[in-house]
């Protein structure tokens, strides 16, 4: 009888600690996607890497989809994906990097979404994907396979998710309300202006 229940007791501990480095593994994997995917969408604003605008192109673009200014807000963008990004990857501040990428990417997910769902149209699924494992990472931490364990979960305490993700949030909706505002009143302007009127610069 005792031989039995220690074999149980040993055969349950080995597969928790086996499930466990499953999940630390996976959420390995999962960080270094898509902190590296962010982190390389962050330097093609900043930059112009992988064919990006860098910030004088990206400027501009910004400023059509109406987060004003322009400047600002593709400087703002670029800094939120390459730094949250790379601090995903690396497991550094992870509750804090995940809620920075999520709030980004809910952000984009608004210029897309009256495409739809589809990133084929144009749609919002892209940002969408992106932003929800952000924010499963956030939550759920990096495990042991990240600089946060080596620093002994310093800048990752239990209440710090729930933290970031509301200060976030809160970044979130504040810019997407500015934004709509932006298109609203451009929409306005070219409703009230006459047909033959100049087109005016954008502004940087």
């Amino acid at each position: 009888m005792s031989e039995t229940v220690s074999e149980t007791v040993s055969y349950t501990l080995s597969s928790r600690t086996g499930g466990t480095r499953r999940s630390d593994l996976a959420r390995l994997v999962l960080r270094a996607g898509v902190g590296a995917t962010l982190a390389a969408h962050g330097a093609q604003k900043l930059f112009g890497a992988f064919g990006g605008g860098g910030l004088e192109g990206t400027q501009g673009a910004m400023h059509a989809m109406g987060f004003r200014p322009g400047r600002r807000s593709a400087l703002a963008a670029g800094l939120a994906e390459t730094g949250g990004g790379a601090l995903l990857a690396l497991g550094l501040a992870t509750p804090a990097a995940g809620a920075t990428a999520a709030a980004t990417m809910a952000a984009a997910a608004t210029v897309h979404a009256p495409n739809g769902f589809w990133a084929t149209s144009g749609g919002l699924e892209y940002p969408a994907v992106l932003g929800l494992a952000s924010t499963a990472l956030a939550v759920a931490g990096p495990g042991r396979y990240s600089v946060d364990r080596l620093l002994g979960d310093a800048l990752n305490k239990p209440w710090m998710p729930a933290v970031a993700l509301l200060a976030a949030g809160a970044g979130a909706a504040w810019t997407i309300r500015q934004r709509r505002t932006a298109v609203a009143a451009d929409a306005q302007e070219a409703a009230d202006a006459p047909a033959d009127a100049p087109q005016a610069p954008v502004a940087s």
